[in-house]
């Protein structure tokens, strides 16, 4: 590919993702809406009517999907948890459960705070992230609200990421974007 850059349609915005050698031969598009308030804006324009109505809460892992969860919470009118990859000392009570990172290609920590328990224990929580590449943290997720008492009614993403987007059919996602290979 002699481009530099992935152009994709966002719920009606265009953007340019960077690509980023993941392995030798396979790229990925970078998607990082940090920063980037007209795509958070319309991807929780775009994603809110589509989630569950039964939803008590909605769980993200930190950092990049946080401005999601924050602009659905506003609209779906729901508290929203953000595990946490590391152990803050004011973290009192916390739940740990460990998962692999695609991003960093090593094993990594979730944390739930001892606050956050109450939102999570016997309630029916949506999962958000910004991208699903393999589902780790997606699990990592399931089994942190699973661990502290809740019950995970639905996933969903601003993408879900590689070349058999069936796989990941049952997220409610905005699009899906290809690994490149070659």
């Amino acid at each position: 590919m002699s481009q530099e850059h992935y152009t994709i349609e966002i719920c009606g915005l265009t953007r340019h993702l960077p690509y980023f050698e993941v392995a030798p031969k396979v790229r990925i598009a970078i998607f990082n809406m940090l920063g980037d308030t007209e795509v958070v804006e319309a991807l929780a324009d775009w994603l809110a009517p589509r989630l569950p109505k039964e939803g008590d809460a909605l769980m993200t892992a930190e950092v990049k999907s946080i401005p999601l969860a924050h602009a659905l919470a506003v609209r779906v009118k729901l508290p929203y948890i953000v595990a946490r990859k590391t152990r803050k000392p004011y973290m009192i009570g916390a739940t740990s459960v460990e998962v692999l990172s695609i991003t960093t290609g090593a094993p990594q920590t979730l944390w739930l705070d001892g606050k956050d328990l109450s939102l999570v224990q016997g309630k029916r929580i949506v999962l958000v992230d910004d991208v699903i590449s393999t589902g780790s943290t997606l699990a990592g997720m399931r089994k942190l609200v699973e661990t502290s008492g809740g019950v995970v009614i639905a996933e969903a993403a601003a993408f879900t990421e590689g070349n058999a987007p069936d796989k990941w059919k049952h997220i409610i996602a905005a699009g899906n974007l290809p690994v490149f290979i070659g």
